[in-house]
């Protein structure tokens, strides 16, 4: 049977830019659920009486669900507590979720040739755990030698400390592991966790910086070419 995990090139980086982990976000990324939270907040506001425009989208893409939540309660005016949205807009997205998750193009052969190399990847996510667990149904939990949620750090994206902690879990310097996200606001805490990343842009565009590569599809990332970005090589 032929493999679908590529062999890696010449580029090799010096031993102290060696690439040590991947540490990946899920949705819009990993997997394409960003449709499936926006679904959710459309239809539970329009049960509040409340229909959302597409300008509201782009503003609570990747964010964490407080943020998101407490910003469409405030856009709209809707009459109903932040805790009690936040129960609604999670039971909403496990039933989504319950129906089967899509993996972006290329998820999976990206993890399986991690896998086949020996790097270990972090699943990095605002969500809770209650969504990632049921997600990784999904993806398949082996992929990972540990996973980061939402709820189980004081700050999540766009602070780093969810990168942070992924990283130390794994052992590995926040500046030797590249991060996959799809969010400005998952980049802002990759960055100032000292990672280097790559953005596949699923909703709103994100530009290149010192340290950043933009590209339009997972199917653009390879083992080698994770590897030349943390080595700084472009």
């Amino acid at each position: 049977m032929t493999s679908i995990i590529p062999a890696l090139d010449d580029t090799r980086p010096a031993e102290g830019s060696a690439l040590q982990a991947v540490l990946l976000d899920m949705d819009g990324t990993l997997v394409d659920t960003e449709g499936f939270w926006w679904e959710a907040e459309v239809e539970i506001f329009a049960e509040l009486g409340h229909e959302l425009a597409e300008e509201h989208r782009e503003v609570v893409v990747g964010g964490p669900m407080t943020r998101s939540a407490s910003y469409l309660i405030q856009a709209t005016g809707a009459d109903i507590t932040l805790p009690d949205l936040s129960t609604l807009l999670n039971a909403r997205f496990e039933e989504l979720v319950d129906r089967g998750v899509p993996l972006m193009p290329g998820a999976d052969r990206l993890l399986a040739e991690l896998a086949a190399h020996n790097i270990p990847a972090a699943l990095v996510s605002a969500s809770h755990r209650r969504i990632i667990d049921r997600v990784l149904k999904s993806v398949g939990p082996d992929h990972f030698a540990l996973t980061v949620a939402g709820d189980e750090v004081v700050r999540t994206k766009p602070h780093p400390d969810p990168y942070l902690l992924a990283a130390a879990g794994l052992g590995a310097d926040p500046a030797r592991c590249a991060v996959v996200e799809d969010t400005a606001t998952g980049v802002a805490a990759a960055e100032a966790a000292g990672c280097r990343v790559v953005a596949v842009p699923s909703v709103v565009p994100i530009e290149p910086a010192e340290g950043r590569v933009v590209v339009p599809s997972l199917e653009d990332v390879t083992l080698p070419f994770l590897q030349r970005l943390v080595a700084g090589v472009r």
